[in-house]
């Protein structure tokens, strides 16, 4: 599943002794840029045979088998206070929302235009902690929103034409997962990554079972809880594992390179979502889509860049009074 990160929020778990190893950390976010969309193909190959929700279920309950056990090893406690288990549970909401709008454009959309479509992510995220959380925000940084958001309606415009409405479920998965960031920023600070997405994991595979009788009640396909067919089991093992596996390396790549290094890396991720479109499906966006595709990397690189100056300009140290006390 497409999950845009949003780098620049460096996990809690980050030290100095850990983040001077920056060709593992690049390594280990070029295998997340790999992985994703060869889980995306796995999803687009299962979302015509079984139901979205059964996909849904199965990689919330492979990335709790995953990485409760990667919790424990590490000695991290599945624990979360109090306060912050509110928080925690709506995240996980989030992320059950937008792995089910992904799986369900994968069902009408190519594999390169929904995940082209879905990084408008990063640019929300930079209006709404503008406009939302109040964070500066340069007009270089807010040109940079609108270019990418023509690339994404010029990616959106051939596909509305063929499958309608269907083809804004990209654009419903970047609005979930901004908000999903905003609800992880502000528990960031006391939860790390791994354990929290673990407890994730557990949350949503439970809070599924109630829905899969619900669906079975109402005579709900996406919630269907007719077993899958047998020569589907493999590809749904696959979907959950390779999904998990891929923002465990995402989340350890953080470990040894600044963010800074590394977001403008997850761009490689529509490339190589091309190639695995054109491979497994013979599928290559248009002369058009291919423009937009185009503007949307290019905006999103200049706002990495941006943001990333704009760090060193913060952190870097100012240089001492030359006048003498009066």
């Amino acid at each position: 599943m497409t999950q845009p990160v949003n780098l620049p929020v460096t996990p809690p778990m980050a030290s100095s002794t850990t983040q001077d190893r920056p060709l593992l950390g690049i390594a280990l976010m070029l295998g997340f840029c790999i992985l994703i969309p060869l889980g995306d193909a796995v999803a687009k190959l299962l979302a015509t045979r079984v139901p979205v929700g059964q996909i849904v279920f199965v990689r919330f309950a492979a990335q709790a088998l995953i990485l409760v056990p990667v919790a424990l090893v590490m000695k991290q406690s599945l624990w979360v206070p109090r306060a912050v288990l509110p928080m925690v549970f709506l995240r996980t909401v989030l992320q059950m929302a937008g792995i089910t709008a992904m799986f369900n454009a994968l069902r009408y959309l190519p594999l390169a235009d929904a995940v082209a479509i879905a990084f408008v992510m990063p640019f929300i995220m930079l209006l709404l902690g503008k406009y939302v959380l109040g964070e500066a925000v340069g007009l270089h940084r807010l040109a940079a929103c609108v270019v990418g958001f023509v690339g994404t309606l010029l990616v959106i415009q051939p596909s509305f034409a063929v499958v309608g409405l269907n083809a804004l479920w990209p654009l419903a998965v970047a609005f979930i997962f901004a908000f999903f960031m905003l609800v992880t920023r502000k528990i960031a600070k006391v939860t790390a990554p791994i354990p929290l997405q673990a407890l994730s994991g557990l949350i949503a595979s439970v809070a599924m079972l109630p829905l899969f009788w619900l669906g079975h009640e109402l005579h709900i396909n996406g919630l269907s809880s007719a077993m899958p067919p047998q020569d589907t089991w493999v590809l749904l093992g696959l979907a959950g594992g390779v999904g998990t596996i891929a923002h465990l390396l995402m989340t350890w790549s953080l470990r040894y390179a600044p963010a800074s290094t590394l977001a403008s890396m997850q761009y490689l991720e529509i490339p190589i979502a091309t190639l695995v479109g054109w491979l497994v499906f013979n599928e290559l966006p248009n002369t058009l889509a291919s423009l937009g595709i185009a503007l949307t990397v290019a905006a999103g690189l200049y706002a990495v860049m941006r943001e990333r100056r704009a760090v060193q300009q913060t952190q870097a140290p100012t240089k001492p009074s030359l006048k003498t006390p009066a």
